[in-house]
């Protein structure tokens, strides 16, 4: 019942923000959202999630507050309450950290992984995909007026930052956690340029991080080790896992590879090939932790010396919807020119 409430007040949240042209229903769409997720963080009342759920608040009202005196600033100069006519560059400039705070995206992401790690992989899933539209589509609205300069640092950074912290995780909502930073950084280096490549980006990246969170919820898997033993119990799903984190590394005949492409071509275009190089090289870093993933599905195979639970193959039929997106996210390549097109 009160689960409903809160997927209701998400959604709800989610359409006043997109869909509003003053700043104030912006606002209100944002906090509608940040309330609904808190009891999500922390309903399993377990001190990790309830350290989670402060720390979520606190960042999220902080950002509030932010976008609330950057459009505050904007109306004082030019008289403009309108999302579109943000024009001022100092309420730019702040309204850019603080989206930068909702999202997530470095050098504000500290709030990110440690909030992930604490809330459950379901909550998590929402966490990382919608909570970051709203937030997306407000710079979407003001990308005319963006500075070009702080995004791409903020991008490069926040591809490097992804990364690098990735690397030595083993818990996997932390490695979800520095794979959403790095493709921040992608969709704001993108930005200013063209930001339906942002949106594409957004959308595909949520795709695939759908499909993976739905199959670890369905594995149970919290942590590397337990990784190991999910091949005894669900083969067909611990093969598309790896296809899956494939796609979201980027690797070329599946769909992760897509917006990148077209990423790096709109950068060449607009003469900004060091940049490109620089976060396509960056993404080497993400691609060997999802390959360290993968290889923990699927290529350690018991027996091995690792002691481990003997995991029992379960006879459970797959969820639909894992299906569904599982296949989007590995076959969506062919059909580039019609999505290309689309946008």
């Amino acid at each position: 019942q009160a689960k409903l409430v809160f997927i209701i007040s998400l959604i709800l949240g989610t359409t006043i923000t997109i869909s509003s042209n003053h700043w104030i229903t912006a606002w209100a769409g944002l906090e509608i959202n940040t309330l609904a997720i808190l009891p999500l963080i922390s309903k399993s009342h377990h001190p990790r999630a309830i350290e989670a759920a402060t720390k979520y608040f606190l960042t999220q009202a902080a950002a509030s507050t932010l976008v609330l005196f950057s459009s505050m600033t904007n109306a004082w100069y030019t008289g403009q309450w309108d999302i579109t006519q943000l024009t001022h560059p100092t309420s730019c400039l702040i309204l850019t950290s603080a989206i930068s705070m909702k999202l997530g995206l470095a050098p504000f992401h500290f709030w990110f992984p440690e909030v992930l790690q604490g809330s459950p992989l379901t909550t998590g899933l929402l966490l990382s995909t919608t909570m970051k539209l709203p937030p997306l589509t407000l710079l979407y609205m003001t990308s005319p007026s963006l500075n070009p300069t702080v995004l791409t640092i903020m991008g490069i950074l926040s591809a490097a930052i992804g990364g690098w912290m990735g690397l030595n995780q083993t818990q996997t909502r932390k490695i979800m956690a520095f794979s959403s930073i790095s493709h921040l950084g992608w969709m704001a280096i993108i930005l200013v340029y063209n930001p339906k490549l942002t949106l594409l980006n957004f959308y595909l990246y949520s795709l695939m991080t759908a499909a993976v969170f739905l199959t670890l919820n369905t594995i149970k898997v919290l942590k590397l080790s337990t990784l190991m033993t999910t091949w005894a119990k669900t083969p067909s799903l611990s093969t598309m896992l790896l296809l899956t984190l494939l796609s979201l590394a980027g690797l070329p005949p599946l769909t992760g590879f897509l917006p990148k492409w077209l990423i790096i071509q709109e950068l060449t275009k607009q003469e900004m090939a060091p940049a490109a190089t620089t976060i396509a090289l960056l993404s080497l870093l993400s691609l060997f932790f999802y390959l360290r993933l993968a290889y923990c599905t699927t290529i350690t195979l018991p027996p091995h010396t690792t002691n481990y639970m003997k995991q029992w193959r379960t006879n459970k039929p797959t969820n639909p919807a894992i299906a569904i997106l599982t296949t989007l996210s590995i076959t969506l390549l062919p059909i580039a020119p019609m999505i290309h097109a689309a946008f």
